[in-house]
């Protein structure tokens, strides 16, 4: 018998506040530490708020508000049956923002974080200062490579395809949700599979991912961005993306990452015409935040304070 899992379970303790805001119709659990100028975190897929606890700490400690929060149906954010469109996530960060007391923020986005972050700043430019994204393509450099690379960025997306299948949360969760071990293990990079924080955050996530409704809410992302594919609303969406990007950019990527390949994500500065700067990080898998995490915060607080 699996043993049943709520939201307690990431309400993990540390050096910062749990609290929960309401913005876009929707209750979002934050986690914030310090004061200053907000820095904004957004997860990606499987995890959760905890990607992000050590630069929580250190960005706090060099002077800044840092918020990690839980995506809209993650963690013990609401899970509301519908909402997983791009629209209506940039506009979940909107008004977080907003719903912080803050008229800007410095986004910080890794994954799907940084896909949502990406749209965010295509779409509400006035509230992101600047922008840090992590392995994550501009979607319209993404959608380019699924279409002209078959045999590399294709492949390398057969997972988020799979999660068009009907009930797929299902296989998700089973065997206490064993299959989001496996992703992390397959997308992360060698050193960091090979140490006991990998463990750690491996058993984490995958409790997370049991709290009801996480993998039906997790899986509907990627569902959406299938679906919107050939009707109205998706041309729509796509429209709006081709408005450039006008806050700086800085885009590390692993030079492992095999979820989304360096070719794929290092074209994505066409689409911002303010500064711009790519890192390539030799060594890391998917996960630059877990794997190199002091690096990390370091190129994030260069990057906030210039």
């Amino acid at each position: 018998m699996t043993a049943l899992v709520d939201e307690s379970c990431v309400l993990l303790d540390g050096p910062w506040r749990h609290r929960f805001v309401s913005a876009n119709g929707t209750r979002f659990h934050v986690v914030e530490a310090g004061s200053g100028p907000l820095v904004l975190f957004l997860h990606g897929f499987p995890e959760f708020w905890w990607g992000w606890h050590q630069q929580l700490r250190l960005v706090a400690e060099a002077g800044f508000r840092a918020v990690a929060i839980d995506l809209r149906g993650y963690g013990a954010s609401d899970k509301p049956p519908r909402g997983y469109d791009g629209y209506t996530m940039a506009g979940d960060v909107a008004g977080l923002i907003r719903a912080l007391g803050e008229r800007s923020a410095i986004l910080v986005g890794a994954g799907y974080g940084g896909t949502i972050a990406w749209t965010t700043a295509a779409f509400h430019p006035t509230l992101v200062r600047r922008l840090v994204v992590m392995s994550a393509a501009h979607p319209l450099r993404l959608r380019a490579a699924l279409a002209s690379d078959p045999r590399g960025q294709l492949a390398a997306s057969l997972p988020m395809l799979r999660f068009q299948a009907p009930r797929f949360e299902h296989v998700l969760t089973r065997d206490n949700a064993a299959l989001v071990g496996e992703y992390l293990r397959r997308w992360a990079g060698p050193e960091w599979q090979r140490s006991e924080d990998f463990d750690d955050y491996e058993r984490r996530c995958r409790t997370a991912m049991r709290i009801p409704q996480a993998a039906f809410c997790a899986m509907e992302t990627y569902r959406w961005a299938a679906r919107s594919v050939l009707r109205p609303h998706g041309y729509r969406f796509v429209k709006l993306l081709q408005q450039p990007i006008v806050s700086p950019t800085l885009h590390l990527h692993g030079a492992l990452d095999s979820a989304v390949l360096p070719r794929t994500a290092q074209g994505s500065g066409r689409y911002v015409i303010a500064r711009y700067e790519w890192q390539l990080l030799d060594g890391v898998g998917h996960f630059p935040h877990l794997e190199v995490p002091h690096l990390v915060a370091g190129e994030i607080l260069r990057w906030a304070k210039e």
